[in-house]
């Protein structure tokens, strides 16, 4: 009898913190009813919610940002009857699945090697063509079949990995295709006998102006894919995931390996969604607010302003164990600047977790009633 009466005070206790963080963390989002919360999102297909018998809108969530490859019509028709918005994410510069069967679009490094998987990503040379018209087939197929307000581009750096505590940050990509181009924008006659050779001639002779066109590459993706959905769908959003780095952080290495130029991208992106996952890049929970407070500053956004900023929060228990306290401190971070929306990753992290349920019903609730 001990042990159960022990066991059940403990969960007493553990509901009772629960309770207590929901209701502190509730009250601070009250003193932020100055600015208008737009959106109150998951990410993934909303199915493990739904086979709880979970109502999105009751949950205040009013937005479903999943990938382009999960969705399908029983969601949007789902999506429609709670009257909740839909935004696709498309995975546009991962290579996985493509290069192997397409070895032209294999990126290359500064050695003249092919570049190994990062992790789980594999990256994908940006400036091959066939690559290219790929995506922006598949881009527009997607925006035919679904009547999405958005889209979401994700993936879209040079090769490389910043979602490890441990980034992995290679010199791409030196392949033919890379070279001429970067020889005709620049008016440049690269020297050296090989791959290897060039790239050296090229970084230590004219490393600016090579991380300033490779940010132009990345640039002209987001314009050039915007320009398909505008097409297709003009009232649709084009949002982007990006890395949430600052310009200092390893080296510069965001705009430097990754080719992310916030004010050049800020042209072409109606929304930044930085995936501020704290747990996996073994960061504290507070430090999602102080990112996005950095960015909003960085960008220069103004109340309720274009670009939006609205983050993509870590709810996923990877590496380690994320509990709905500490939930509900990233959910609430991600609101922080002049952020006017949040989402988390991911929809099944959430509906295995009542507690982390609770959590995201009563932010999501407190954000509703304060909307102006």
């Amino acid at each position: 009898m001990k042990t159960i009466t022990t066991q059940h005070n403990f969960k007493t206790i553990n509901y009772l913190l629960l309770l207590f963080s929901i209701i502190s963390l509730s009250t601070a989002c009250k003193q932020q009813a100055a600015k208008q919360i737009e959106i109150r999102g998951i990410y993934g297909h909303p199915a493990p919610l739904w086979e709880k018998d979970y109502q999105l809108s009751e949950l205040g969530v009013n937005a479903i940002f999943a990938h382009s490859g999960s969705i399908d019509q029983a969601m949007m028709d789902g999506a429609k009857k709670e009257g909740v918005r839909v935004f696709a994410e498309f995975a546009t510069l991962n290579g996985k699945n493509y290069v192997e069967q397409h070895p032209e679009a294999w990126a290359i490094d500064n050695f003249g090697k092919k570049v190994q998987p990062a992790t789980w990503f594999m990256g994908v040379c940006p400036t091959e063509p066939g690559f290219k018209k790929y995506r922006q087939e598949q881009l527009r197929k997607l925006l035919q079949t679904y009547d999405i307000d958005g889209v979401w581009l994700d993936y879209v750096h040079w090769h490389a990995q910043f979602e490890d505590p441990e980034p992995i940050l290679p010199e791409t990509c030196f392949c033919e295709h890379c070279l001429k181009q970067f020889s005709e924008h620049t008016g440049l006659t690269i020297t050296g006998d090989d791959t290897s050779e060039k790239a050296a001639w090229i970084l230590s002779n004219h490393d600016a102006q090579w991380r300033t066109w490779r940010t132009q590459v990345i640039y002209n993706w987001t314009v050039e894919m915007k320009a398909i959905l505008k097409e297709e769908k003009p009232n649709a959003l084009l949002g982007l995931y990006h890395c949430p780095w600052t310009d200092e952080e390893y080296d510069g290495a965001r705009r430097r390996i990754l080719g992310l130029d916030y004010q050049l991208l800020q042209q072409s992106v109606d929304v930044f969604s930085p995936m501020v996952y704290h747990g996996r890049m073994e960061r504290s929970p507070e430090w999602v607010a102080e990112n996005i407070a950095w960015f909003s500053a960085a960008l220069n956004i103004k109340d309720n302003g274009f670009p939006k900023v609205w983050p993509i929060v870590q709810a996923h228990n990877d590496p380690e164990v994320i509990s709905a306290e500490e939930f509900g401190v990233v959910l609430k971070g991600g609101l922080a600047g002049q952020s006017t929306g949040v989402m988390m990753f991911t929809t099944r992290s959430i509906a295995e977790d009542p507690g982390k349920v609770e959590m995201m019903k009563a932010i999501y609730g407190t954000l509703i009633s304060d909307e102006l």
